[in-house]
This record gives structure tokens, sequence and C-alpha cells, in this order.
């Protein structure tokens, strides 16, 4: 299944917005800004379910195996049911929903958008929690680890305690001195990295006091400088320290933050990438290459998502072969 290529009937009209495959199976989500959610099993190719809503989806997410939310450009937040394809509205934001993720430990799903809130809505209820970022701050990405809330608002990184969720809690600012385009929690360790604009990763652990920042760039380049943004960072769910970078030029690399070493880099995309996404047990990586509309001539090929396999066996042997080839 290496490099395999997803088919669908019906091709995928706009832009990818995100990728995720399911908690414990190889069911991959996809959002698009041709306003659907597609559920797709990666190991049949079967096109499982597709979902037609109002407004560009901008990002989406699993509850569970049976149940999925999506943040939308006109604001709202839906919940799926991914058996029968129904669906209804769990709140909405007053401008574009751009983030969400869902939270096991407070059973809320954690939105942000630009009308400068970031919501924890109760899926079982009409009860929302708000943090009021600012209302001229947009939260570039999220991402979550147990009960705290990262949110990435221009060069900072803004903590907050998911218990404690409301307008008046002070949220923990960390400068990263890049302007940040995506965030990440670390899968071992309480920790995170971002992925700037212009092409660097930083790593902050909590256990040091100074990150580690580098430079994301590709072996094509031969060391040239490359200010070309990071777009979404994955962490293997199975190897410590272990992380992959897609970038608005196509390169996808994984790096060994341990040892502060890359590990392979993938054949160039044909399209910027996106976003990443590792499955349950870390072998398998879904690649969304597709237009991002960041750039005034970025490449407008046919947006796709290729399946790469990505375990330590594959890590392994492309470390003593070479590169990875789709």
């Amino acid at each position: 299944m290496s490099g395999n290529c997803l088919n669908f009937e019906e091709p995928i009209k706009d832009a990818i917005t995100r990728v995720r495959f399911a908690p414990e199976s190889n069911n991959l989500l996809i959002s698009s800004w041709d306003s659907s959610i597609r559920l797709v099993d990666v190991e049949s190719s079967e096109l499982r379910l597709e979902v037609q809503t109002e407004a560009a989806v901008l990002d989406c997410c699993f509850q569970n195996e049976s149940v999925a939310f999506s943040a939308g450009s006109d604001g709202s937040v839906f919940r799926y049911d991914l058996h029968s394809g129904a669906y209804d509205i769990v709140g909405k934001h007053e401008d574009s929903a751009t983030c969400i993720e869902y939270s096991p430990e407070t059973g809320k799903v954690i939105t942000a958008g630009w009308d400068g809130n970031v919501v924890a809505w109760d899926s079982r209820s009409a009860k929302a929690s708000h943090a009021f970022v600012g209302s001229n701050s947009h939260v570039e990405s999220i991402s979550l680890c147990g009960f705290e809330l990262l949110a990435a608002i221009g060069s900072s990184v803004r903590k907050y305690d998911l218990r404690k969720l409301n307008g008046t809690i002070q949220a923990e600012d960390l400068s990263m001195n890049k302007w940040i385009r995506c965030l990440s929690s670390m899968a071992f360790q309480k920790g995170f990295a971002v992925g700037s604009l212009d092409g660097h990763v930083t790593l902050q652990s909590h256990s040091v006091e100074k990150g580690y920042t580098f430079r994301c760039v590709p072996k094509s380049t031969k060391g040239k400088y490359h200010l070309v943004a990071v777009n979404d960072i994955a962490f293997s769910p199975s190897l410590p320290g272990v992380f992959v970078t897609g970038d608005n030029e196509g390169h996808v690399i994984a790096w060994d933050g341990s040892n502060r070493k890359r590990l392979l880099e993938l054949t160039r995309y044909p399209n910027s990438v996106a976003s990443l996404s590792y499955n349950h047990t870390g072998e398998l990586l879904a690649v969304s290459s597709t237009y991002t509309y960041q750039e005034a001539y970025e490449m407008e090929n046919q947006p796709q998502i290729f399946i790469q396999e990505l375990g330590e066996s594959n890590l392994k042997s492309a470390a003593v072969g070479g590169s990875a080839r789709r």
C-alpha cells in the first residue's frame, strides 16, 4: 500500500482542508472547500460516506468510529452520524470556524474562529464555554494534550486549561518569534511543535526551558534558504519523538526530534501538502496534496490523497537504503 493514491469515482472538486484517520480503524475523514465531508476506507478505497453542507468545510475531527464533527466557513459546527449520514448543528461562531478538535477527557468539542473566540461545546447539550482571544486575533491552529488546549495566534502559542475555560481565565502565552502556520502536541510527552510561514519548525518540551528551532529544508534545495510555509506536523503514535512535516511546495520529511536528525524525505508531491495524519498504529500516513490558496502562483493540480507506509520498518530501511519512493 506504499504511496497509493486514493481514487474517487467523483473527484474532490476543490482544495482539501484536512485529513484525519479514525481512532481505531483505517477509515479516513476528509474535509474540503467543496463543502463536503467524506469518509473513506483506505484499505479498500471504498467511499463509505459523503455529506454536502452549505459552506466550505475548513476542518474536521472524529469523536469515535461513529461520530465526527466539522467546522465551516459560515461559522457552523456540525456533528455527523457516520453510519446514517445524518448531521445536526452543535453551535455557530459569528465568523468562520477554522479549527476543531474533540476532547475525550471533557467530552467537549473545541473550536476556534475568526470571531476571536475559542469555544468548548458540550455536544450533549446547548452549553458552551468561551475564551475570548481578541477581536483582531485569528487562531491559525489548535491542538489538545489531555486537559491542555494549545492555540497558535500570530507568533505566540496560548495555553488554556479546558477545566477552566471561560472569558476571565488568564492564559499563558509563549512567544515563538515566528509567524505560526501549524501546531501539534507531542505524542509521548508534554510539549508541542510549531511550523512557521518561513519554513522553520520549533520543538518545545515542558521538560526543557528553551525550545529547539531548525529550518525544514528539503535535500533538493542543497542547503539553500527555503522560505516555504510548513502547513502541517504529525507525530507518530508509535515511535517516540518521530514526526513528519508537510510544506507548501509538496515536500514531506520525517524527523527524529529526540536526536535532532532527518530520517527520510518522500518524493515531492504534485501539489502543496495541506494536511497529514497517521493511522492509529503509526504504520500509515495520509498526505493531502492540494492547493491551499496561500500563494498567488500556487500549483493547481487536481487535489489528491496519498497513503504512504511509514512505520518503523519503513523508516529503518529508508535510513539504510536511501530516500523512500511512492
